[in-house]
Order: structure tokens, then sequence, then C-alpha cells
């Protein structure tokens, strides 16, 4: 879709705008979403981040899916000055000084490879990164960054992002803050609920294992809205000997000690039910047991490690989960 098709779709007389979901989490399906809502979404996000009038907001993604179409409402619905570039990894290939900008983790990666573009992603006041997962590589090339680098979370059915974390300078955090009027809970299995009835008029119920954090937990004034860090997917979770066991942490707390790829599986198990497996380049198998050894708590420690040629990605980086699994059988 380009910029004029959907801005004609905007001001027809529907009250709805057609959105693909990115099929990340299922098949890939159409929705419709109310204008309004999406209003309401791009003034919270403005609001936030202090844009104002004027600003000017650098578009580089698909107006295919929401992360697109929202840049183009909040342009609309806040005054900010839209800079509309075809979407490609180097989306800042030519200058751009503005205020805002909005992209997938690859493009920011490949505008730091080049010594121009990664000078032009230093000067945007707020760059927002969604999309995928950020790899811990990125958010260290981040951390020192001079002005305000956010990584989203969020959904199509959420149009966009829900809540925002710092990347870059001292207020940098593993941990997302939702926006105002977002409720956040926990279902039974630790998922994450989330209530934001300005841009969804229903709870909705994620496969992201969540940890919440209280204010009163932190030590912050009160009224302040509740903090939340995702552990990983509910199909993720290895449920060994009755312990379930988070992939994605385990490979968090091991990534700063390995430096070959490597991913966390399982496998069936007469016992446990399930055991955890390590998937490695590493030839040397003795040393990445001996790591994990001294970094995994005990009951989460693999039963089995496997040597493969290559760690199965998917087309935008992330563990392909299931052709992992499939190889540690």
């Amino acid at each position: 879709m380009d910029l004029q098709t959907f801005l004609n779709e905007w001001h027809n007389d529907s009250p709805y705008i057609r959105v693909h979901t990115s099929g990340s989490t299922g098949t890939p399906k159409v929705m419709l979403a109310e204008k309004k809502r999406m209003e309401a979404s791009a003034r919270i996000t403005c609001q936030f981040l202090g844009l104002t009038a004027g600003d000017s907001a650098l578009l580089c993604l698909s107006l295919d899916y929401i992360a697109g179409k929202m840049m183009v409402v909040r342009a609309l619905t806040c005054g900010l000055r839209l800079v509309s570039v075809e979407p490609s990894g180097h989306p800042l290939a030519q200058p751009f000084e503005g205020a805002f900008a909005a992209m997938v983790p690859m493009q920011v990666w490949n505008s730091l490879q080049v010594p121009e573009e990664r000078e032009r992603l230093m000067l945007i006041r707020h760059l927002i990164i969604g999309g995928g997962a950020i790899d811990p590589s990125l958010e260290r090339a981040l951390k020192d960054f001079p002005n305000a680098v956010w990584s989203t979370y969020g959904m199509t059915e959420t149009l966009s992002h829900i809540a925002l974390r710092r990347l870059s300078g001292p207020e940098a955090s593993e941990w997302y803050t939702p926006f105002k009027g977002v409720t956040l809970s926990q279902d039974a299995d630790g998922c994450l609920v989330i209530d934001a009835p300005e841009v969804c008029p229903h709870s909705l119920h994620t496969n992201d294992i969540a940890e919440l954090l209280l204010p009163s937990s932190v030590g912050k004034e009160e009224g302040q809205e509740m903090r939340f860090r995702i552990l990983g997917r509910k199909d993720n979770v290895i449920c060994s000997g009755g312990i379930k066991i988070q992939a994605e942490e385990a490979e968090r707390l091991l990534r700063p000690h390995l430096t070959v790829p490597f991913c966390i599986t399982k496998r069936s198990d007469p016992r446990l039910g399930e055991a955890v497996v390590l998937l490695t380049e590493a030839a040397d198998i003795q040393q990445v047991r001996s790591i994990c050894e001294q970094t995994l708590p005990k009951l989460w420690r693999p039963r089995h490690y496997v040597s493969i040629a290559r760690i199965p990605l998917t087309g935008t980086g992330k563990i392909a989960r299931h052709e992992a699994f499939l190889l540690a059988q």
C-alpha cells in the first residue's frame, strides 16, 4: 500500500481501517481497526514522548501493517511533519533531521554499520524500535546514544505499542513502562493480560510470560503505573521434573558468558517429562557444559548438549523454535 492509498482510506466515510496482522503468533489475518481508537493511540504516544505540532517524523515502515499506518496517523492527529521514504534496510541512506522515527531492529542494525547513517540515527530525538526482538548486542550498541531510544511492546490488536522501555542513557532498563490508562495483570499461567480501553474495547490475553513490578516494590511515588518485563513465550516453557523453565530466561542468563550461537530447547524424557537441551555451534561441548554449570540454577541446567552447524533462525533473525525443537530430538 502506498501513502496516497492509505490517506484515501483514512479520509473515507468508514469508521474503520483494514489492518493486516503480522502472523508472528499465528495465521496472518485482516482486522478492522477503529479510526477513533487509532487517533487515541497516536495522542498517547506523542504525549508520552513530548512530541508537538511541527516536529518531523520519519515514515520508513510498510503501510501494509499497523506500525507504518500509525506513523501516518500520529502525523495527522498531532500535527507532525511527515517525511516519507521507501521502506528498505537503510532508511537513513538520505539525510533526515527530525524528532521521531520508528524502525525495526534490522533497519537500526544496518544503519549502525554505515558511519553517515549512524550519525543521522544518533540525531533522532526519539527512536522507537519494534516488530521483533532486540538482540543484546544491538541493545549494547545503543546504550550510549545521546538521545532517547525505546523498545516498544504491543501488537496489532493494541494499535501498535502500549508500553515502552528505554534502551539508551542512564534511564535504560529491562522493564517496560505502560502508558497511562493501561492496566496489566496475569492469568493463571503467568501470561500478560492487557486492558487498554482507549485503544482496544476488550481485554487481551497474550502468550507472553511476564513479571510485574508493583510501584511499592521499586520505591516510587504513589500513583505510578506498575512496570513489567517479558520472560518469554508460553510455548517455550519447559516442564522438567515439575520445574517450569523459561527457555528465553535461561538464554538470557547464559548470553553474557557464551560467545558462540546457541539456544535452549527440549526433548521428551521418560522420567522428567521434558528435559532441557542446549543446541550450540560450539565445537567444545565440555566448555559449554562448564559455563552452564557455573551460570544456571541447578534444576535449569541442560541434560543434553548437541553441537550443530548452525542455529536455525527465522527471516527476521529470531530463533526458529520449532526447527530447534526438531533438531534436539
